[in-house]
């Protein structure tokens, strides 16, 4: 307990309560504290550092209803339950329930403990509980569970909330689109796609009209689960509601396109963008260059880069960073000196981490002219210092790698 006090990395540490612990333990000679004292421990505490909500209410004349050490003891179960000590945290409320009226703050803690250490099971008992005491569950509280059941494939025990959700919730936390896309991607993840799109139609049907952030939200998951057929629906039903895709919900799509390295699909999207008229961003242009040079085509990177003036768009210094260590990494060592130059005459920035790689690589040339340019030019954004800093956390890095 004294451990889990000082050292949780979730909360302020509470080393006054470890304190007052330790001074009854030392005073009585015992080795364990007794729940009552427990209890007297906390509500002192509230009473000498907890006292800033209740100067505030006294000042603006409103009255506080919750007892002084409900708060002490909300953060005493939240850094038991943060620290995956579910059963002890649960073990003190039976114990404490009768002498201290648990709060929904209470039940909430003791809720997203058990979704925490994958209990769901444990979690519903708590919630039944919650609503029987008289309080109300919010969205929040029923999203972030079924979000943490989905993610770590428990989607039955997320099915089962969801649809506790919908018959036994109140209007304040029934289903929103968000509980919605929650599960629609938990489904396209496990293929199970007509269920997806039946739960997508009772989104609508149920008045929970899907906004552009929703649409997204979907897009992108599909297209991390490798759903791209079932994205471009999306995406036309998307317009179909009136709004038209912009240039972020394209870029999501081309992003998992070119990681993958499919360069038809990349290019066959970029042009829809441009037919109907969405402008292609900087980040679309970097995207594609990168995706010509893992693929070993370089003059697929320099069509783009050319593109680029075409279109009007300007270049920024990723791209640049993007364009010269794919020149370096395909042995075309002139063109990437060219650019390099550029960099320098232009005034531009580089990353200290790029900085460092593209002087690796002149030095292997044995370019002391370009080093020496390139190094004179940075030195007006780094001083030698950070670069002492650099190279010692590279050399950290190394070792424990080595260690490993």
């Amino acid at each position: 307990m004294i451990d889990v006090l000082s050292s949780t990395k979730y909360k302020v540490k509470q080393f006054r309560i470890i304190c007052d612990l330790l001074d009854y333990m030392k005073r009585s000679k015992k080795k364990s504290v007794p729940v009552e004292v427990l209890l007297m421990i906390l509500r002192q505490y509230a009473e000498k550092h907890l006292t800033h909500l209740h100067k505030f209410a006294k000042k603006k004349k409103i009255r506080v209803k919750t007892q002084p050490e409900i708060s002490a003891f909300n953060l005493f179960l939240d850094a038991l339950c943060k620290c995956s000590l579910v059963d002890e945290a649960e073990s003190i409320y039976v114990k404490v329930k009768e002498k201290i009226k648990p709060n929904a703050d209470t039940y909430n803690i003791l809720f997203f403990g058990w979704c925490r250490v994958k209990n769901p099971a444990k979690g519903m008992k708590v919630l039944e509980e919650m609503i029987k005491s008289g309080y109300t569950p919010e969205n929040f509280t029923y999203n972030t569970a079924i979000d943490t059941f989905c993610k770590a494939g428990m989607l039955t025990e997320a099915a089962e909330l969801f649809e506790f959700m919908r018959t036994k919730g109140s209007t304040m936390s029934s289903p929103i689109s968000k509980t919605y896309v929650n599960m629609i991607v938990a489904l396209a993840q496990r293929d199970r796609l007509d269920e997806c799109f039946k739960l997508f139609r009772d989104m609508v049907d149920n008045g929970c009209l899907p906004d552009v952030s929703t649409y997204k939200e979907l897009i992108e998951g599909m297209c991390l689960a490798g759903k791209m057929k079932e994205a471009f629906k999306i995406l036309e039903e998307m317009g179909k509601r009136g709004y038209p895709p912009d240039i972020v919900t394209y870029n999501c799509f081309l992003k998992i396109l070119c990681v993958n390295d499919k360069r038809d699909e990349a290019l066959g999207l970029y042009e829809r963008m441009i037919e109907v008229g969405c402008l292609p961003s900087v980040h679309t242009f970097n995207m594609l260059i990168t995706m010509f040079f893992n693929m070993g085509d370089i003059s697929g990177a320099f069509d783009t880069w050319n593109e680029m003036d075409t279109r009007g768009c300007m270049r920024n210094t990723d791209t640049y960073c993007v364009m010269i260590e794919g020149l370096f990494g395909c042995d075309k060592t002139d063109d990437a000196c060219l650019l390099l130059e550029e960099v320098v005459n232009k005034g531009m920035k580089l990353p200290y981490r790029k900085f460092d790689i593209f002087l690796m690589q002149l030095s292997r040339l044995g370019n002391l002219r370009a080093i020496h340019r390139l190094s004179e030019h940075m030195r007006k954004f780094y001083n030698p210092a950070m670069a002492r800093r650099f190279s010692m956390n590279e050399k950290r890095k190394s070792m424990r790698l080595r260690g490993k």
